[in-house]
């Protein structure tokens, strides 16, 4: 038994509005790394998340961002973010989301990101295109950078300065080629946006696998080219590093990362 799109669906709005009931509350907020913050919130959701996933299927295996590895089925695995854009959240800017996939046999079937601030639920399932409240989404037909929108992050913690002067480098460059370079703190956000044609193209150089799971999904879905920085399509593997973009912008894109 494999679970469904309306059950992913129905777990991560319920983990959304977790964040939405305490979103004016003051937080008690912790801190993973020198600027890597997770608040009650976060753990509240990845329990309410983690406790449905095993109620449903106790012998898949998860990872989140909070407690790690849980072990199971190396044929069943999901990727959760209970809060995407905790920063963004403990500083009462309300641009956050909770994002769940399911994986099977190594390939992303089932992506949901909820945005509980926006009531916008973006989802998709391998093969059947992608939605967000129920209705379907595409790509933007943006045909070259010059006319696009993009979308980044940037890590906040990384010690090597030369690849912050690179990655800064690159940052400043597609800003002038383009319309802008927006850095809005929820890669599970961000790439959705590419999704639904908001944004026309979404790079990061090295992020986490629950970061972008179901994103990458619901952007592919959606008409999307998605891949590596080099332009290999099995992304969804270590550093995760991931370009989503419209068809049209995606090959100019990729010349300007490296």
């Amino acid at each position: 038994m494999e679970p469904t799109l309306n059950q992913v669906i129905t777990w991560a709005k319920a983990a959304g509005q977790i964040a939405l009931d305490g979103y004016h509350n003051k937080h008690h907020i912790g801190y993973k790394g020198p600027t890597d913050l997770v608040t009650e919130v976060d753990h509240a959701s990845e329990k309410l998340l983690m406790d449905s996933i095993l109620a449903a299927f106790p012998e898949h295996a998860i990872i989140t961002e909070e407690t790690g590895v849980i072990k199971g089925s190396a044929d069943h695995c999901w990727h959760i973010d209970p809060l995407d854009g905790t920063i963004n959240y403990s500083h009462k800017i309300p641009f956050f989301a909770v994002s769940v996939a399911y994986q099977y046999k190594g390939k992303l079937q089932l992506g949901v990101v909820y945005d509980p601030s926006h009531d916008e639920c973006f989802s998709a399932e391998r093969g059947k295109g992608a939605w967000m409240n129920g209705e379907p989404i595409q790509v933007s037909d943006c045909p070259d950078l010059q006319h696009s929108l993009l979308v980044t992050g940037l890590p906040h913690n990384e010690p090597d300065q030369e690849i912050v002067a690179r990655r800064m480098d690159i940052f400043g460059r597609l800003t002038n080629l383009t319309q802008g370079v927006r850095r809005l703190g929820s890669a599970a956000i961000d790439i959705c946006y590419v999704a639904c044609g908001r944004l026309d193209g979404y790079w990061e150089e090295k992020i986490n696998s629950w970061d972008i799971a179901a994103g990458s999904l619901i952007s592919q879905e959606a008409g999307a080219t998605v891949t590596d920085l080099h332009g290999n399509g099995d992304y969804f593997k270590p550093p995760y590093g991931l370009v989503s973009s419209a068809p049209g912008i995606h090959a100019e894109l990729l010349k300007n990362l490296l």
